[in-house]
């Protein structure tokens, strides 16, 4: 009798692909919270950034399709790194995915709590106990959003294809209401449509250059959900359609964001008001009751992406327990649903806990702002090593199909470099913009002291994974397969 745990069960199609990589993604999230963080950074140039960020990403997304192609597995980036550059590097690239999404979920989960604190104090509710609400207080709203990511952990043990369908149904009111109020500020804003606003040579500096393209391509982050749940698609090239669609969804919407709040606020707007921008964007633009809707639909995106958050990563841990690089708890499948249940059931748990961590930073704008930093960085390193796996993967077409080669082979390397010299000029500019560590989200000290507790936490794991639970991952690099029996697949394209 074989020892591998059961495999997953095949149930999703392209569309529950989108919903689950859409709201991973959370571009309401992101246009709400994100553009008000990369303004601080980039000032009037938002659809500049996001466009360029969107090449190296585009990069990426080719590498993920290409490997998908030839190797479905619910590690992905972990197992295709593994085996073409280095077990080490292909565990590291799995565990910073995992500790990078606990991070976001645990600043999702403030988020959420805020859009609900502040939908409370628009319907008359200020006080609760004798406690006055705020929604800028870290504490209040991580309070109230861990009864959330609690609720929507729950719901995602029962499957992603019940994930998916909520899901769709959030995105459908996100995605009406962001296009309603972006094309209506587009057309009405009071200030004019200026093209330097596209002109990349116009950022203040190359720190604001390389920052706002890592803060960038975070807002990107999410769409590979759809290769995590790949081993659960009815046909694995569905998770690559899924993804492109996601990808390019996302560019459109962040390019309309971009540009309708450029026209209807300020810069000093746009930076100051942080997790309440969406919020102060829709007071500008309409009257009560009307002017609630982009909060709710902010509310309804961080819950999406709380749900969303979670599938991808237990399904990641799954593949990863399964290799006996983590413990076989998160290689359990429930009978009843055919889900990583327990493993989903502790990933939510441990987003929890660092939320509750968080409260040590007692600003949420300041909260934001250090997460967002330091999931950039370690989502920079995560892509650009897979990006680099594929294009050794498949050096071999640069001798047979030239053509094939480069889109195979030399664009993933390019947007693999342009990441990693990114994501060292970003930890260089910050290690020589302090001369003294804070716990604040301004000191360059503490911002690179997160990513980098994150690589070496990873290193640690790893070692642990090779001596103290003797993995054979770390002997060949190579993941287990998807269907066991599945005889092993070639290494050039099918």
């Amino acid at each position: 009798m074989s020892n591998q745990p059961p495999p997953l069960r095949r149930s999703l199609g392209v569309l529950d692909g989108v919903a689950i990589a859409a709201s991973s993604t959370a571009a309401t999230t992101s246009i709400g919270i994100g553009l008000g963080v990369t303004a601080g950074v980039v000032g009037l140039h938002l659809p500049a950034i996001m466009l360029l960020a969107f090449l190296p990403v585009l990069g990426i997304a080719g590498a993920y399709a290409r490997l998908n192609r030839v190797e479905p597995n619910a590690g992905n980036g972990y197992v295709w790194v593994g085996r073409s550059l280095s077990p080490w590097l292909g565990f590291l690239v799995g565990w910073v995915n995992i500790v990078a999404t606990v991070a976001f979920l645990a600043y999702t989960t403030a988020v959420t709590g805020s859009a609900l604190l502040q939908l409370a104090g628009d319907a008359g509710l200020h006080r609760a106990g004798g406690l006055a609400l705020d929604p800028g207080s870290t504490a209040q709203t991580t309070a109230v959003g861990i009864v959330v990511l609690a609720a929507v952990t729950l719901t995602a043990v029962t499957g992603a294809r019940t994930a998916a369908r909520l899901q769709t149904g959030l995105l459908v009111f996100e995605y009406a209401v962001l296009l309603a109020f972006c094309g209506y500020g587009i057309a009405v804003g009071p200030h004019p449509l200026r093209w330097e606003w596209f002109d990349p040579f116009a950022l203040p500096s190359p720190e604001a250059l390389a920052q706002g393209l890592l803060l960038s391509v975070f807002c990107y982050w999410g769409f590979e959900s759809a290769f995590s749940v790949n081993e659960e698609v009815r046909e694995p090239r569905d998770a690559a359609r899924a993804g492109f669609i996601t990808l390019a969804t996302m560019l459109a919407l962040f390019l309309l964001g971009s540009i309708a709040f450029q026209r209807v606020l300020s810069e000093d707007e746009l930076v100051g008001h942080g997790a309440q921008g969406l919020a102060f964007f829709g007071d500008r633009l309409a009257d009560r009751p009307l002017a609630v809707l982009p909060l709710v639909a902010l509310m309804f995106s961080a819950v999406a992406s709380l749900q969303a958050g979670v599938i991808p990563t237990a399904r990641a841990m799954f593949a990863m327990g399964r290799d006996r690089t983590l413990g076989p708890v998160w290689s359990r499948v429930s009978p009843r649903y055919g889900t990583p249940a327990a493993g989903t059931l502790l990933i939510g748990a441990l987003a929890m806990a660092v939320a509750a961590l968080s409260l040590v930073i007692p600003r949420l704008a300041d909260m934001i702002m250090a997460t967002v930093n330091a999931v950039g960085i370690v989502v920079a390193l995560s892509y650009a090593l897979t990006a680099l796996a594929a294009a050794v993967r498949f050096r071999g077409l640069l001798r047979t199909d030239r053509r094939q080669g480069v889109r195979a082979v030399v664009l993933p390397a390019l947007s693999a470099a342009a990441l990693l010299g990114l994501g060292g000029y970003l930890g260089w500019s910050f290690l020589t913009s302090a001369d003294h560590f804070a716990l604040r989200a301004d000191n360059g000290w503490f911002l690179l002291l997160m990513p980098l507790l994150m690589i070496a936490s990873g290193c640690v794991a790893a070692a642990w994974a090779k001596w103290g639970r003797r993995s054979p991952y770390f002997r060949t690099g190579a993941g287990t397969d998807a269907d066991a029996d599945a005889p092993e697949l070639l290494t050039t394209l099918p």
